[in-house]
C-alpha cells in the first residue's frame, strides 16, 4: 500500500486514546460500591446518554453552548440521583472521573513513536481544563492539545476540526485525522482531512460505505502503515 504524505496528525481523545467509559465506570462503582455490574454500567450509559444528548442539543442551536465540564456535573448529578447518593462530595467527585481516564495499552508507546515523525495535534470535546487533567493522568504526549471549547461547539461541528487546521498551518489535506469513531472521521473528511480509523472497543466502526485513507488495529500498526520505524 503506498504511503500517504500527510505533515501532522490529528489525534481524537476520547475514546480513541483513552478508554472513556472505564474512567466513567470507576467513578461510578466509588460512588456507590454496593452496585452490581448491571447496575453500574446503566449508570455508565446514563451519564454517555446524557453528555451526547446534549452536545446534540447545542449542535442544534436548542441549547447555548455550555463547556464540557458543566455537562460532565449534569451528568454526574442524574446519575447520583439515580443511585439514590445525595453526598455532595461524592457527588463532585464523580464529576471529575470524566478527567480520570485510563490509556489503552498501546497509547503511550504509539504517540511517542509518531511523535518522532509528526507534530502532533490532540482535538477534543473536553473542555481546556479538563484536557490539562486528562493529559497529565493518561501520559499523553502532545505538541499541541486543542479543546472544542477554543471553537464554542462540539465535534462533528466543522469549526472543530478547523481549529487543528489553523494551528498547524497546513492545507487540511497535509492533516490526517485518527479516530476510533467513525462519525468522527466523517466529519474531518468533509472538511478535506484524510483519515485514519483505528479500532478500540468503546469506538464507532466504520459502514460498508466508508472510505477512510487507512485502518489500523492499534497505534503500533498506524505507525507501521505511516512508515514511521
Amino acid at each position: 500500500m503506498p504511503q500517504i504524505e500527510i505533515d501532522a496528525l490529528v489525534f481524537d481523545m476520547l475514546g480513541t486514546l483513552v478508554d472513556e467509559p472505564a474512567g466513567i465506570r470507576a467513578g461510578v462503582r466509588a460512588l456507590d460500591p454496593s452496585l452490581d455490574d448491571d447496575g453500574t454500567e446503566r449508570l455508565v450509559s446514563l451519564w454517555q446518554r446524557h453528555v451526547e444528548r446534549e452536545q446534540r442539543r447545542v449542535l442544534d442551536g436548542r441549547r447555548p453552548y455550555l463547556a464540557g465540564d458543566v455537562l460532565d456535573r449534569e451528568a454526574a448529578r442524574l446519575v447520583a440521583d439515580a443511585a439514590g447518593a445525595g453526598d455532595p462530595d461524592a457527588v463532585a467527585a464523580l464529576a471529575l472521573s470524566g478527567r480520570r481516564l485510563p490509556p489503552w495499552p498501546d497509547t503511550a508507546a504509539g504517540l511517542d513513536r509518531l511523535a518522532g515523525h509528526f507534530p502532533l495535534i490532540g482535538l477534543s470535546n473536553a473542555s481546556r481544563t479538563a484536557l490539562l487533567e486528562l493529559n497529565a493522568h493518561a501520559g499523553l504526549r502532545w505538541h499541541q492539545a486543542l479543546s472544542a471549547e477554543d471553537a464554542r461547539t462540539y465535534k462533528p461541528d466543522p469549526e472543530v476540526y478547523r481549529l487543528a487546521v489553523t494551528v498547524s498551518g497546513r492545507a487540511p489535506e497535509r492533516l490526517l485525522m485518527v479516530a476510533a469513531h467513525a462519525w468522527d472521521l466523517r466529519a474531518a473528511q468533509r472538511l478535506g482531512l484524510r483519515t485514519a480509523y483505528v479500532a478500540r472497543p468503546a469506538g464507532d466502526p466504520p459502514a460498508a460505505s466508508d472510505r477512510f485513507d487507512l485502518y489500523a488495529d492499534d497505534l503500533a500498526d498506524l505507525a507501521g502503515r505511516l512508515g514511521a520505524v
